[in-house]
């Protein structure tokens, strides 16, 4: 009898039907996207954690090929040409696949984007490959992290770090022609863009004479625009123009009051102090 009853407890157990437990992924995906240049740059990857273990030479062993990430390789995505470490590569998805070493890094950008693995690699759909030096920091991440740092309009950082490690490649774009070109096809039209290309000239293309002709042309057509004459007074400043760069701050003070705008008012009465000074 026991031995019945046994069996059909047994029955009704294996007719209860199993629950759906979902749990936290032990490596949860993260995508960060970078606003940069005149496009940006995504990367894709899962953040394992190094839970107390040694990560570089243990975990993730040395000399052998990583999906940078894990189960799959980490994949990037570019909106525009750029170039990594002053090699160039058009826009376009791609995968990002390392070499660790203890004295140098290879960094791998593969066209390999369906790939699942290292095992589905191959060296003939290479983009790019070049070494870097990991760096030992103090900062330990107990995540696998990637960040983009240092974003200036024509270069930013894609840092790896993870345990103490950070590896960091070096982004550049260039993007004094594209600009120039919209420029001058803007330029043709009616609505001419003064403004822009005073900040062009002044900031990409280094060139003062264009920069001042231009920005003349954008406080005529906007003749109360005092954050135009503030950097107007700066254009002129850096041309030895004193006397005309003080004149320039005075017009963007007066305007600035009028529009009660503070932040105008006092970069305008500092830089009014400083010429004052050069004019002595």
């Amino acid at each position: 009898m026991k031995k019945i009853l046994l069996f059909y407890m047994a029955l009704l157990i294996l007719k209860i039907p199993q629950a759906q437990v979902r749990l936290p992924s032990p490596a949860p995906t993260q995508t960060i996207k970078q606003e940069f240049g005149l496009g940006n740059i995504e990367i894709t990857y899962n953040r394992p954690a190094a839970k107390e273990k040694r990560v570089f030479g243990d975990l993730v062993p040395y000399g052998k090929l990583w999906n940078t990430s894990i189960n799959s390789p980490a994949k990037l995505f570019f909106s525009e040409p750029l170039e990594i470490f002053g090699k160039k590569i058009d826009s376009g998805r791609y995968v990002l696949y390392t070499i660790p070493g203890e004295e140098n890094w290879d960094i791998i950008i593969n066209k390999g984007i369906n790939n699942k693995g290292t095992e589905d690699y191959k060296e003939s759909q290479d983009v790019i490959r070049f070494k870097v030096a990991p760096i030992h920091t103090k900062d330990k991440k107990e995540l696998l992290t990637f960040q983009f740092t240092e974003v200036k309009p024509t270069s930013c950082a894609l840092q790896l770090h993870w345990e103490r490690k950070l590896v960091i490649l070096p982004i550049t774009t260039n993007l004094n022609e594209k600009i120039r070109t919209q420029i001058e096809t803007a330029m043709r039209t009616n609505k001419k863009p003064y403004w822009e290309a005073a900040q062009f000239y002044y900031e990409y293309d280094k060139n003062l004479s264009k920069a001042l002709e231009n920005v003349n042309k954008a406080t005529d057509t906007y003749p109360k625009a005092y954050w135009m004459y503030l950097y107007k007074a700066k254009i002129q400043e850096e041309m030895g123009f004193t006397k005309e760069a003080m004149e320039s701050s005075r017009l963007s003070l007066e305007f600035a009051k009028q529009a009660k705008n503070i932040d105008y008012i006092k970069m305008n009465e500092k830089l009014l102090k400083e010429l004052k000074k050069k004019e002595n």
